[in-house]
């Protein structure tokens, strides 16, 4: 495979957002609409457990680098890599603790910890390449995450802006949490390839992820308007079918750099505008300040 790695050779920022959860938050706090509320806090309740599993995917990956000044370079951004999905780890875990006083459930972290906990009990580590699985994962989900990322940033204050009548603090979280999955979008992918992960197995590995990926948002969703006492009301899907399907919906906007992915010379700074993120992260840096990267 020809991409080359040193597009993650650079050093990523942790960062600890300023803002305060403890207060809590309306239990439709993304602009009144139930469904587009119940879709991130879906999206919410998978954090936790895929991100530690992200961190111990690349930490994992990492050990297996060599000395070469390309492969140095690469441990150090992986080191920030960490460091900024423990932040976002920490923060949804509050925000879900927020979510199950509302009285929703949070079936997909339990759900997919144990798929996890499958997959690397049959599967991981029973092959002394197992980490690239696990990294070809990883890689798949952080497509996802960067993709809706770089969408979230792209149409703040315009038409199409899915957190525009957010109330705080839940709008700046999920565009910092944005800015900074588009910032390290490559480094589990450039690993994976650093390491000699080839083409087949990141697409069986991207081909299960989008399947059980949509299966498990659409679950929680319907599961959180089932508890929100919204399923069945008609404004739920016209909002659903509008924030989906419509001129600014998801699925029009996200089917081309999804896809993207499938080629075999693809490198995900090939799709999303990464002077986004940096935009909004240096508009914004009143809110945040940089923290030290994990050992």
């Amino acid at each position: 495979m020809s991409t080359s790695t040193n597009t993650s050779s650079h050093t990523l920022t942790v960062r600890r957002l300023g803002v305060d959860l403890s207060q809590g938050f309306s239990r439709h706090w993304n602009g009144g609409d139930a469904f587009r509320t119940a879709f991130c806090n879906a999206l919410s309740m998978s954090f936790p457990v895929g991100e530690q599993f992200f961190i111990d995917s690349v930490r994992e990956g990492a050990k297996h680098l060599g000395d070469s000044a390309e492969h140095q370079a690469l441990r150090e951004t992986v080191r920030g890599f960490i460091g900024q999905e423990a932040t976002h780890r920490h923060l949804h875990g509050l925000y879900n603790a927020h979510l199950e006083k509302q009285g929703l459930i949070n079936h997909w972290g339990p759900r997919a910890a144990r798929r996890l906990e499958i997959g690397r009990r049959k599967m991981f580590r029973t092959s002394d390449k197992g980490y690239l699985h696990e990294l070809a994962i990883t890689a798949a989900y952080e497509h996802f995450t960067a993709l809706f990322g770089d969408l979230t940033l792209e149409n703040i204050d315009q038409a199409g802006d899915w957190f525009a009548q957010a109330e705080e603090p839940l709008q700046t979280l999920w565009r910092w949490h944005a800015a900074e999955e588009s910032e390290h979008k490559s480094v589990a992918f450039d690993l994976y390839v650093a390491l000699g992960g080839n083409h087949t197995w990141r697409m069986r590995w991207f081909n299960y992820v989008l399947m059980q990926f949509t299966l498990d948002t659409l679950r929680q969703t319907i599961n959180n308007l089932w508890h929100d006492r919204t399923l069945h009301k008609p404004s739920t899907w016209v909002s659903a079918a509008r924030f989906l399907f419509g001129r600014h919906g998801l699925v029009r906007r996200i089917a081309q750099p999804l896809w993207a992915y499938r080629r075999a010379d693809f490198h995900p700074t090939q799709v999303g505008q990464p002077d986004l993120a940096a935009h909004w992260l240096s508009s914004h840096a009143d809110r945040w300040k940089p923290v030290g990267t994990p050992a």
